[in-house]
Order: C-alpha cells, then sequence, then structure tokens
C-alpha cells in the first residue's frame, strides 16, 4: 500500500467515524423529540379526560335545567292549544 492509499484509508476512516457520531446525535435527538411528543399528548389528553370528569357533575345539572326548561315550554304550549 503506498503511503497516499494510507492516507486516503485514514481520511476516510475518520470520515466515517465522524459520520457515525453525527448520526448518533441525529438519533438520540429523534428519540427525545418522541419522548417529549408523547407527554405532550398524554398531558394534553389526561387534563381533558380529567377535565371533563371534575366538570361532569355541572354538566348533568345543566342537562337536567335545560329537560326541564323544554318540559315547561311544552306545557305553555299544550296549554295555549287548549284555550
Amino acid at each position: 500500500m503506498t503511503p497516499e492509499q494510507q492516507k486516503l484509508l485514514e481520511e476516510t476512516a475518520e470520515l466515517a467515524r465522524e459520520n457515525h457520531r453525527l448520526l448518533k446525535k441525529i438519533h438520540n435527538s429523534m428519540r427525545l423529540g418522541r419522548a417529549i411528543r408523547i407527554t405532550y399528548w398524554v398531558l394534553i389528553i389526561g387534563s381533558a379526560i380529567g377535565a371533563f370528569y371534575f366538570l361532569q357533575p355541572y354538566i348533568d345539572q345543566l342537562t337536567g335545567v335545560y329537560t326541564g326548561i323544554q318540559d315547561s315550554a311544552s306545557n305553555v304550549n299544550s296549554l295555549l292549544n287548549a284555550f
């Protein structure tokens, strides 16, 4: 092997090592980004479910009020139709 070929081989090996380090950094960065994104969505979905759980009694109460108003309106309409 000539000295020129040896030099090219060493440069190629160094470039391969540098490429490997960069690819490893990119891979780790992608893994961290994926973990953060999953945590983000778990928090959003969990807080929405938690909010619904704590607000459900109020929602049920409003539904009952709305049903009562509808019943009252239908009673008024039936009284008006009777006259």
